[in-house]
């Protein structure tokens, strides 16, 4: 079993305090707030931090699967955007949209978009995520 770990400390009140985040790998380590998550202010926030994870595991897992066709991909390109809002009195993610491009000399626009919709439903950040999610996907030549 592979185990990886982060750490997150708050200090302070919620609307005045400042967290810090830690990777166990120790490729990032950075401060947030209630305004660098809920007001736009510039930094770093959990939810930015899960959709570069998203599209991380995205475009390695949907490497993959061109692969697993047959095909060699030049590259995947995957941008993910985490949509919060009010649900229920509080704050929820209510949606995710992936947007993924890649370069793959010989295959079909209808076997990439294939391809994609099996990888949003089967990488491993999409199966650990319980909200609904889309994919836009272009095929670049």
């Amino acid at each position: 079993m592979i185990t990886r770990k982060a750490h997150a400390k708050w200090e302070g009140e919620l609307k005045v305090g400042t967290g810090h985040l830690r990777l166990g790998s120790g490729a990032y380590e950075g401060k947030y707030s209630f305004g660098t998550r809920f007001e736009g202010a510039p930094g770093t926030n959990p939810e930015e931090l899960l959709g570069a994870a998203h599209a991380g595991c995205f475009s390695m897992a949907l490497n993959l699967g061109i692969s697993q066709a047959g095909f060699a991909a030049a590259y995947v390109d995957t941008t993910a955007e985490v949509q919060m809002d009010k649900v229920d009195g509080g704050m929820a993610i209510v949606h995710i949209k992936l947007t993924t491009k890649a370069k793959v000399p010989g295959l079909s626009s209808a076997k990439f978009h294939e391809l994609a919709e099996a990888t949003k439903v089967n990488c491993i950040i999409s199966k650990a995520l319980r909200v609904p999610m889309s994919v836009d996907a272009t095929l670049e030549t």
